[in-house]
């Protein structure tokens, strides 16, 4: 995904785990996808890895989490 930086949105491909579907807020760009964040109420964060491929750019966050 050639467009993509630090603090994009995206949304996961609902195929892929159990936060298919969710939008992650992304806190690195690597060259194979990205490594975010999905915000899970009442819990925190929940960080993972996704690949370029099972992802959709939604587009740049106004706010980032802290």
């Amino acid at each position: 995904m050639d467009n993509l930086n630090v603090n994009d949105v995206v949304q996961i491909n609902p195929l892929v785990n159990r936060f298919g579907g969710c939008f992650m807020q992304v806190t690195e760009v690597k060259s194979w996808g990205a490594q975010g964040f999905v915000k899970v109420p009442a819990e925190g964060k929940a960080f993972f890895r996704v690949k370029n491929e099972d992802m959709e750019y939604i587009g740049p966050a106004t706010w980032m989490s802290d």
